[in-house]
């Protein structure tokens, strides 16, 4: 009888936490409302069967409970019974298949009128590429991939030439403008996933996924990796900005092509930029590559040495010898960090693709820290 009153209780429980859970979906900020659709209709399902049978084993041991003089009876089948339960299970199941495969049917289908936006995912950041006034993307492949060509565009395809590359880890797209978006990993397996758009889809090493979505809000809406993509995973964030068409198009007019990026580098202005504005854009290429997420800067430990007071130590490595910590040794872990590894410390850090003035501005920020 315990247990009956038990699963009884539980079942009263299940159904008034659902209706005054704090935990309700925000409202969607695309055109994906029906995935929503979906899942409540799921969760009925589910649901009802949750209710059904629980109150039907609680029935039936209320009713079958041990009595003095009662025996039971053995029944070896019943086709009846198997019958009903086969049917009732196969329709259950279609109709928690169905409304998900019609939708991501829906979700995959690019409507005509899309354009195009590229998302790059690596270890640990997001970066895009749209296409420029041909509204082509030039091809790709990681055998391009060099520190001024971070996204692996082929130099030799025009094509990419206009191509716009965005290489901090923010996204713009115009209101009520469908957008295919393409998916690729330069590393491991990533998953592309925006909580308000309902839009969630994994980046493969080696292939290219896409979706397609219509922002439907303006605002600012978290970019997040929902697949374990190592240790700094949980740092691998982004974020979508929707504004209006005149907005978009002002600030994607303003993010460099893919020719201007090949250009020799103004040594010139990097060395008349002061200290602070060298500290400053260290400080952002720290939040951008993702190093914020092994590497604390306020003494913490963490994944790798924290950054706080870093400069001008002397550091032991894994071999036992010791080394100061000065521009020099700063270079070396920067491009190549698992040649010198500190004690304690595993092997983790991704290989980085920057160039001299990027590695001159994180080492300048390191050294802030110190102070």
């Amino acid at each position: 009888m315990a247990i009956a009153i038990a699963l009884i209780v539980l079942v009263v429980a299940s159904i008034l936490f659902h209706f005054l859970s704090p935990w309700w979906l925000t409202p969607a900020a695309s055109n994906w409302g029906q995935i929503d659709h979906a899942l409540d209709l799921t969760l009925i399902i589910t649901g009802a069967f949750f209710i059904v049978l629980n109150l039907i084993l609680a029935g039936l041991i209320i009713r079958f409970r041990h009595k003095p003089g009662r025996t039971s009876r053995f029944q070896p089948d019943s086709k009846k019974l198997e019958a009903w339960l086969i049917g009732i299970t196969t329709l259950g199941i279609i109709a928690l298949l169905a409304p998900g495969l019609l939708v991501y049917g829906e979700f995959v289908s690019v409507p005509k009128e899309a354009r195009t936006v590229e998302v790059v995912g690596e270890q640990w950041r997001w970066r895009f590429r749209f296409p420029g006034e041909d509204n082509q993307l030039g091809k790709s492949g990681t055998q391009f991939v060099t520190a001024t060509n971070p996204l692996g565009v082929d130099p030799d395809d025009p094509a990419g030439a206009d191509d716009r590359i965005i290489l901090t880890p923010e996204l713009h797209l115009p209101l009520y403008a469908p957008y295919k978006i393409l998916l690729r990993s330069k590393d491991v397996l990533h998953d592309f996933n925006v909580p308000q758009f309902r839009a969630k889809m994994d980046l493969v090493p080696g292939s290219v996924t896409h979706f397609w979505v219509r922002p439907t809000e303006r605002g600012q809406f978290d970019i997040l990796c929902a697949e374990l993509c190592g240790v700094g995973h949980f740092n691998m964030r982004g974020r979508v900005i929707v504004e209006d068409e005149a907005e978009f198009g002002r600030w994607l007019a303003a993010q460099p092509t893919f020719a201007q990026t090949q250009r020799p580098p103004d040594t010139t202005a990097s060395a008349a930029m002061s200290e602070a504005d060298r500290i400053a854009r260290g400080k952002t290429l720290s939040e951008v590559n993702g190093c914020m997420a092994c590497h604390s800067i306020d003494g913490k430990p963490g994944i790798g040495p924290s950054w706080l007071g870093l400069y001008g130590k002397t550091e032991t490595l894994s071999d036992d010898s010791q080394v100061q910590v000065d521009d020099v040794y700063l270079r070396r872990a920067i491009l190549d960090a698992n040649a010198e590894l500190v004690k304690g410390y595993p092997a983790v850090m991704p290989v980085y693709t920057l160039n001299e003035q990027e590695v001159d501005a994180l080492i300048a920020y390191i050294r802030s820290l110190a102070q």
